[in-house]
């Protein structure tokens, strides 16, 4: 049976970051299958600095098309409304009833914010988190500082694995675009010659 772990972001824009993310959890050999699944709007963040979902589906696909191991689902933008990640795993299940139990990406920031994520005891048995280490949140937190009741904290400390290290965010690249500085070696080439065409994140865009 294929083992797939999901990605789920705004990936605007997808940086080489996210693909390293993906590469690092397809190297433990836990997984066969890495899907991108792009939000639609995510909670707590600006809808403003948001690129339409069809900018960003188009950069997921140049930046991960060659990646037979990697794939795109567009559940979130189909549904439309919030993004949030219990809703998305419910309908997981309801599209996916013979697969197993999918894998959840996520950063040691949002392991340490779990406990404030929406209807989080409802989505704690839905899948299996695996945390990756990033620059910055190297330390591993102790099992109180999760702030949720047995047996979760042992669990989810548990799928903690190394990630490689890329200092890189999607904001600091839409300021570099909007400052008209380069983003070269921070995006594939391929997304980048996306960017400039299309216009996008530059000031008044």
């Amino acid at each position: 049976m294929r083992r797939v772990a999901i990605l789920g972001g705004s990936f605007n824009p997808v940086h080489l970051g996210h693909l390293l993310m993906a590469q690092s959890v397809l190297e433990t050999g836990h997984f066969d299958q890495i899907v991108f699944l792009p939000s639609n709007r995510t909670p707590h963040k600006d809808p403003g600095a948001l690129a339409p979902a069809a900018d960003r589906l188009a950069m997921l696909r140049l930046a991960i098309g060659d990646n037979p191991a990697f794939s795109i689902s567009e559940q979130e933008i189909a549904r439309g409304g919030v993004s949030y990640a219990v809703d998305t795993l419910c309908e997981w299940r309801q599209l996916h009833p013979a697969a197993a139990r999918p894998g959840f990406i996520i950063g040691m920031d949002s392991l340490i914010e779990l406990h404030t994520w929406h209807r989080v005891a409802d989505l704690l048995p839905l899948c299996t988190f695996i945390t990756l280490q990033r620059p910055g949140f190297d330390a591993v937190p102790e099992a109180a500082a999760l702030r949720l009741p047995a047996p979760w904290p042992e669990r989810l400390l548990a799928g903690i694995v190394p990630g490689r290290r890329f200092d890189v965010s999607s904001s600091e690249i839409r300021q570099r675009v909007a400052e008209n500085r380069g983003i070269r070696y921070l995006v594939p080439d391929s997304v980048a010659r996306y960017i400039a065409k299309h216009g996008l994140y530059h000031r008044g865009a």
